[in-house]
């Protein structure tokens, strides 16, 4: 599936995006956050496993959404939207 740039996208859709995109984002900074912390604990306690690389795995994720936020907000803005 191909995504659309900001600039290509009709005012619903952009909303609509942004509508999608903010909280999914939102909620996986967290979760990596939280797992971040739970497998320096673990390693502390119980040495290093494989799974503590999942949250530095899954960064590059975040990031692309971030910025991906970060341009749709910046065309609803040039949109006075």
């Amino acid at each position: 599936m191909k995504s659309k740039k900001p600039a290509e996208m009709t005012n619903e859709e952009l909303l609509k995006s942004k509508k999608i995109l903010a909280p999914v984002t939102y909620m996986l900074a967290g979760m990596l956050g939280l797992l971040f912390c739970l497998n320096i604990y673990n390693s502390l306690t119980k040495g290093f496993s494989a799974l503590s690389v999942v949250p530095i795995a899954l960064l590059p994720i975040l990031i692309i959404n971030l910025n991906a936020i970060k341009e749709i907000n910046k065309e609803i803005k040039a949109r006075n939207l």
